[in-house]
């Protein structure tokens, strides 16, 4: 994403613990605990220089969540991490750690889910019969389903390499009348869902009728909630 943004008229400065990836062009700090350099610390040494975009590493507390928020709602682009479950929850984190609903619907523009799933390997990728894989699912129905048999290209693991799955949620208008009066997760998921919100188990299982991965590996790793499906009972013959 910074790369993305990154112009030679824009000036990025990234905050983050440690620092994974170097970037060309971009200032990046490194976080030092011990001696009292947190992401709070720094968020505030940066503000200084006035930078167009900062990247917060990660949200942990109250100090850092306000001083990103500050900076949000005084012009500065801001991005950061939250460790959540979806988007949806990610509102509900922020409130925990202290920030006002106000501020929040304020200083978000949206929120962005990534979970990643193993693919599976091409190598020895076989279809398989959907109801043989799940007994009494209640979900959504598919047509044909993939797995990997095991081979040595995979080490015997069905899988190789993995992808992302996503969700994105866009605070609008509505959403920010909403927050600002402490509406609860299930308001705010009827909204989302009604301005076509695309949840994380919806993504995966386009990844599973494309044959990316399998059946058994999203249900393991992604949530399945907020989605209307009809209530059908598979069984195994």
């Amino acid at each position: 994403m910074l790369k993305q943004l990154q112009t030679d008229q824009e000036m990025i400065i990234t905050i983050e613990d440690p620092v994974e990836y170097k970037l060309p062009g971009i200032l990046q700090v490194g976080v030092k605990e011990a001696i009292g350099f947190t992401f709070a610390t720094a968020l505030r040494s940066i503000l200084r220089q006035d930078p167009d975009i900062i990247m917060v590493g990660e949200i942990r507390d109250r100090d850092t969540v306000e001083i990103a928020v500050r900076a949000a709602l005084t012009g500065h682009f801001v991005l950061s991490s939250v460790h959540t479950n979806d988007t949806v929850s990610t509102i509900t984190r922020l409130i925990d750690l202290g920030l006002e609903p106000f501020l929040v619907s304020s200083a978000v523009s949206g929120i962005f889910a990534q979970r990643l799933v193993r693919k599976i390997c091409d190598k020895c990728k076989i279809e398989v019969d959907f109801n043989g894989e799940l007994e009494n699912w209640k979900g959504p129905l598919i047509e044909k389903c993939y797995k990997g048999q095991g081979c040595t290209e995979c080490h015997h693991t069905g899988y190789k390499g993995r992808i992302g799955v996503y969700e994105f949620l866009v605070i609008d208008k509505k959403l920010r009348r909403l927050l600002a009066k402490k509406a609860t997760e299930d308001e705010i998921w009827e909204v989302a869902r009604e301005n076509g919100l695309i949840t994380l188990f919806e993504d995966a299982w386009e990844k599973v009728k494309a044959g990316i991965t399998s059946v058994e590996e999203v249900l393991s790793k992604v949530p399945y909630k907020h989605i209307e499906h009809p209530e059908i009972r598979l069984e195994v013959e």
